[in-house]
């Protein structure tokens, strides 16, 4: 049986775990390939040059010899500087790996939400809020989920978001409405001021929980508990 040589792709580490004495089990995010499950053989052992570039962030040529699900790494090489994530940004840089783990199925190459993903970690230190919100839609409409944000929208009228129909005009004093400029600023990705970024997170939730299921996520779950184990001015 023929195995297949991928060579020096651009990709991402996602996350990596112990496997048997010296190696890893790597997940990593690749542009021509999807995520990908690979095994760094002797990347744990004292002196290997290889641990300290599978971390995460780090823009990265990877190699491997495809091997069933998981492939035998062969090679990996920096390929630039390693987003710079300050403060509570790096758990922001790690709930996009997470949702990438947790959404998109091995072997399924997207192309155009790699790029998504290396924008949105150039701008979280910046932007945080603006580069998460869009970067879940960009993720939902990759899944086949995408929000129906039409070019007529009127930033004057409030909003409700039916999954069947998208916007549909909202009563008066609908408390759960969203304002037409809010939905405008996410279609055009331009979340520039509070009310557009908090419409946003709201209107993105529901999708979002409806494909993670029960299971919440590990990242979400660590940043409260070291936001509870703060001391309190």
């Amino acid at each position: 049986m023929t195995r297949a040589r991928i060579q020096l792709t651009p990709g991402h580490v996602l996350r990596t775990q112990p496997y048997r004495d010296t190696s890893l089990l790597v997940e990593a995010w690749t542009y021509h390939h999807g995520r990908v499950g690979l095994i760094a053989r002797g990347s744990r052992a004292p002196r290997s040059r290889t641990r300290a570039l599978l971390q995460p962030f780090q823009p990265l040529l990877l190699s491997w010899n495809e091997q069933g699900d998981l492939g035998a790494l062969t090679g990996v090489e920096a390929d630039g500087h390693a987003a710079a994530l300050p403060g509570e940004a790096i758990f922001s840089g790690w709930y996009l790996n997470e949702l990438l783990i947790r959404l998109l199925p091995r072997h399924d190459p997207h192309p155009d939400l790699y790029a998504d993903y290396v924008v949105a970690l150039a701008q979280l230190p910046s932007a945080l809020e603006a580069a998460l919100r869009i970067f879940e839609k960009n993720l939902l409409t990759e899944l086949g989920y995408g929000l129906q944000l039409d070019d007529d929208l009127d930033p004057a009228t409030p909003y409700r978001y039916d999954t069947e129909l998208g916007p549909v005009v909202a009563d008066s004093g609908d408390g759960d409405a969203y304002a037409g400029s809010s939905l405008i600023a996410l279609r055009d990705e331009q979340l520039d001021d509070e009310t557009a970024l908090r419409d946003a997170r709201r209107l993105l939730r529901a999708p979002l929980r409806s494909l993670l299921g029960d299971k919440p996520l590990e990242t979400a779950r660590l940043l409260r508990q070291i936001r509870k184990s703060r001391p309190t001015a």
